[in-house]
C-alpha cells in the first residue's frame, strides 16, 4: 500500500490522497473531512462511497474494500482511531508516546510507525503482539507492509547513512533478512502484491532496485534517469505484478516493465531467445548479460539497468503524487492521484516507448456524490482551476502538529463503540464490504 508520508509534504498540497491495498478505492482527506471513492468505473465517473466531516487528517488507511479505516488527525497526532465508517462508529483508539508517522494494515496485522519504533497489532483483536524498538531514526515514517497474508512482511530502514532494508516477518515475529539496497539512505519502499518482492529507491533517486524479500537477492535494476537526482515519493507494483511505477518531485511518472520471461528463458534454455524477442525489451536484457562480462564494472552497471517502458508528463513539477497500476473493467490503467486535488487516469501502451493516453481527469475537491470529469465539462470552466471549483483547504501538518496529543509512556488502548469481534471480524475478513453510502457524520 501507498501513502504520502514525508511530513513537510502535507503543507505543500491541498489534499491527502491514498489508495487502498488492492487499488480498488481512493481515500481523500481535506481540511473539512474525508471521502472514500470506488475506482471500479473510473474511466467515466468516480463514485463516492462515503464522506464525513472530521478534524483535519494527515493519515488515513482503508482495509481493502472493507468498512474499516484507520485515521490519525492533526489535532491528536499521537492517537490512532480505527473506525467502522459504514456504521459511523469508532471501534477503538490507541495512543502512543510520540507522533504517528505511518499506519499500514492488511488482514492479519496493523503497523504503527513512530520515529524510532514500530508497533505490530493483531488486527483481529487490535492487541499489540510485538514492538520493534530503537530503530534507526526514521523521521519520514518510511515503511511498507505486504498486503499478502501468506507473506506478511514488514520493511523499514536499517540505517540512517546507507540504504539498508530490514525485512521482518510480521506473523512469526522475527527478523527475516537485511538487504543492502543502496549506498545512500532510503526514500521509498513497496512490496509486490504477493509480498515476495520489494522495490527500493534511495535519496539519490536515479536507480530503482527490486529484490526478493525472502532471500534478499537482486532481481531487477531500473534506471529512472542519468542527468539529475530527484526525490522519489511513490513506488508501486501493478496489481498484476508485471509493472512498477514511480513518481517523484518532477513532472514525470515512469513505468517499468518487469520482464521476468527474459531471465527465465535464458536460464531455462541456455540463453536462447525466441525470434519475437530480438527487437524488443527481452533482447536488450539478454544482450546486456552477454556483453557486460567484457566491460568495466562502472559501465556494465549502467548498461544492464532497465529503462522506463513508458512515461507520463504531468502539468507541473513539485506536486506530490501517488501512482498505481491496476486492471479496471479488463483494461490496464495508470492512476495518478495528486495532492493538488486531481486524479488522472491513463491507458498503458502495449509497445515499449509509446505514449500513455489520458482518459480522464477527475477533480477530487468537488462535494458531489461523484467527482466530475473536468475534461468533459461544457460550462466553460477552464482546467486550470477556475470559478465554481471550491478551493481545497491546506492540510497543515508535521511531527508534533496539533495540541491534544496524548502524552503516554507506552501504548494504551481504549475500546469504544463496536469492540473487536462480531461485525469487526467480518469486516477484517472481507465478509462485510461497504456498499455505496451518501451519509455524513
Amino acid at each position: 500500500m501507498m501513502s504520502l508520508l514525508g511530513r513537510p509534504d502535507v503543507d505543500a498540497g491541498e489534499v491527502f490522497v491514498n489508495f487502498n491495498q488492492n487499488i480498488t478505492s481512493l481515500a481523500v482527506a481535506t481540511s473539512g473531512g474525508y471521502s472514500l471513492y470506488s475506482l471500479g468505473s473510473v474511466d467515466s465517473t468516480l463514485d463516492k462511497i462515503y464522506h464525513t466531516k472530521s478534524d483535519e487528517l494527515f493519515l488515513i488507511e482503508r482495509l481493502f474494500e472493507s468498512s474499516l479505516v484507520a485515521i490519525v488527525s492533526q489535532r491528536a497526532p499521537r492517537k490512532l482511531k480505527v473506525c467502522h465508517f459504514k456504521k459511523q462508529s469508532e471501534i477503538c483508539n490507541y495512543s502512543y508516546a510520540n507522533t504517528i508517522l505511518a499506519v499500514k494494515l492488511n488482514r492479519e496485522r496493523l503497523i504503527v510507525c513512530l520515529e524510532e519504533s514500530l508497533y505490530i497489532h493483531n488486527i483481529q483483536d487490535m492487541k499489540v503482539v510485538h514492538t520493534i524498538r530503537d530503530t534507526p531514526c526514521n523521521q519520514q515514517g518510511l515503511c511498507a507492509l505486504s498486503s499478502s497474508s501468506e507473506h506478511c512482511y514488514l520493511a523499514y530502514p536499517g540505517s540512517v547513512t546507507a540504504g539498508e532494508v530490514q525485512i521482518f516477518d510480521a506473523i512469526n515475529l522475527h527478523a527475516k533478512t537485511m538487504i543492502p539496497a543502496h549506498d545512500t539512505p532510503l526514500a521509498a519502499l513497496a512490496f509486490s502484491p504477493s509480498g515476495t518482492e520489494i522495490a527500493t529507491a534511495s535519496e539519490r533517486g536515479t536507480v530503482i532496485r527490486v529484490f526478493s524479500s525472502q532471500d534478499g537477492s537482486r532481481l531487477f535494476e531500473l534506471r529512472r534517469g542519468l542527468k539529475r537526482c530527484v526525490s522519489i515519493v511513490s513506488l508501486s507494483f501493478s496489481t498484476c505484478a508485471e509493472y512498477l511505477v514511480s513518481s517523484s518531485n518532477t513532472e514525470t511518472v515512469h513505468i517499468f516493465r518487469l520482464d521476468r520471461s527474459a531471465t527465465e528463458s535464458a536460464e531455462g534454455h541456455g540463453g536462447k531467445q525466441s525470434s519475437d524477442d530480438w527487437m524488443g525489451y527481452s533482447f536488450f536484457r539478454f544482450l546486456s548479460k552477454t556483453v557486460t562480462s567484457y566491460l568495466p564494472t562502472q559501465v556494465t552497471d549502467v548498461f544492464s539497468q532497465g529503462r522506463a517502458f513508458a512515461s507520463v508528463t504531468l502539468p507541473e513539477a513539485g506536486v506530490r503524487r501517488m501512482c498505481a497500476i491496476t486492471t479496471i473493467q479488463k483494461q490496464l490503467r495508470l492512476l495518478v492521484a495528486s495532492q493538488d486535488g486531481y486524479l488522472y487516469v491513463y491507458s498503458i501502451p502495449t509497445v515499449e516507448g509509446a505514449e500513455c493516453q489520458l482518459i480522464k481527469r477527475h477533480d477530487l475537491r468537488l462535494e458531489d456524490h461523484y467527482a466530475m470529469d473536468i475534461k468533459g465539462l461544457n460550462s466553460g470552466v477552464s482546467i486550470g482551476g477556475a470559478a465554481g471549483v471550491p478551493p481545497g483547504g491546506g492540510v497543515a501538518g508535521g511531527a508534533g502538529a496539533g495540541g491534544s496529543a496524548v502524552d503516554a509512556k507506552s501504548v494504551a488502548a481504549v475500546s469504544v463503540g463496536d469492540k473487536p469481534g462480531g461485525s469487526y471480524a467480518s469486516a477484517v475478513k472481507g465478509d462485510e464490504p461497504a456498499g455505496p453510502s451518501s451519509s455524513s457524520a
